[in-house]
């Protein structure tokens, strides 16, 4: 199972990168085995404000459809619209082209809240 240095992770197995005032959000390794094929990813919030812990998503599975949420708030910018026609992509690279939103961060303090890969690794017994 991969867990990225450069990310910051949440306990609901979302990560975050970083980028100035702005961050890219997918769901983890762990996450991607654990749901298993991914065959939709939905988010309807591109252009609203979300607190940290809302859900701005659904990703659905053979096996089940969960809640994705934010790592810290701020602005859906952008969904990744390469995984309209190919979901499965967030399984074959979950950390790199299978990322599933863009935000611009409202309260960057949030930030420091998350889990970095050591402790995140801890939490998924890796």
């Amino acid at each position: 199972m991969k867990i990225p240095e450069n990310l910051l992770y949440t306990k609901d197995h979302e990560w975050l990168k970083v980028e100035g005032n702005e961050a890219f959000i997918g769901v983890t390794d762990f996450a991607q085995s654990e749901l298993g094929d991914i065959v939709y990813i939905e988010v309807e919030t591109v252009g609203e404000t979300l607190d940290k812990e809302e859900s701005f998503g659904t990703i659905e599975a053979v096996k089940t459809v969960s809640d994705m949420f934010m790592p810290v708030g701020g602005e859906i910018l952008e969904f990744n619209s390469k995984l309209e026609s190919a979901p499965e992509t967030t399984n074959k690279d979950p950390y790199g082209e299978g990322w599933i939103v863009k935000i611009k961060i409202s309260n960057p303090d949030e930030i420091a809240e998350l889990l970095s890969a050591e402790k995140y690794t801890e939490l998924v017994g890796a």
